[in-house]
């Protein structure tokens, strides 16, 4: 069972639950000086479709990850959300407000794809999978930020957060070079 996404999908619910804790929580720029909000503005949600489709997704993740890659899945839920708002903060001043797992649950696709993919360079299924997350990723460019995704939010000024997405695969990519080099680092002192 994946434990840690279980608690987290459960915190998650907790805050959708009580929808006056959603201010207090969510990624808005001009209250980035309450450094709480860079990691739990991913917990929050514009709307029950939103939580849905993100919570779902994400324990399904959590499921293929968890069990897998520990250490990986632990760390990247401590870090890649602060990377993710991190980078919103810095590379994207138009964005205000952010909320929502999809950007991390982007990132953890693309690490469970790189891991996959390099377990059997042959395998067609995790290179189908990367090239669906980078053509996902130009129709949010191209769209901006209106597609790139079917959930209904319930602000309608909401758009999809694709400077999050893109900052999701970097830290997907980083995290998995890393794992790559330590892992080659001890097969050599073997």
């Amino acid at each position: 069972m994946p434990w840690i996404f279980l608690i987290l999908a459960v915190l998650a619910l907790v805050i959708q639950l009580n929808p006056t804790w959603r201010d207090p929580l969510i990624y808005q720029r001009d209250e980035i000086g309450q450094f709480w909000r860079l990691w739990t503005g991913h917990w929050v949600h514009f709307g029950w479709p939103h939580f849905v489709v993100d919570v779902g997704l994400f324990l399904i993740l959590g499921w293929m990850l968890e069990h897998r890659y520990p250490r990986l899945a632990v760390s990247s839920l401590v870090l890649m959300p602060l990377f993710i708002s991190l980078v919103i903060y810095f590379f994207d001043s138009h964005m205000h407000r952010y909320a929502g797992l999809s950007a991390l649950n982007l990132g953890l696709l693309l690490i469970i794809a790189l891991q996959g993919w390099q377990r059997d360079w042959r395998d067609w299924f995790w290179p189908a999978v990367l090239v669906i997350y980078v053509a996902e990723i130009v129709f949010e460019i191209m769209s901006g930020g209106s597609g790139g995704g079917m959930i209904r939010f319930d602000d309608p000024h909401v758009k999809v957060a694709t400077s999050a997405h893109i900052a999701g695969a970097v830290y997907a990519v980083c995290a998995w070079l890393l794992v790559r080099r330590q892992a080659r680092a001890v097969g050599k002192k073997e």
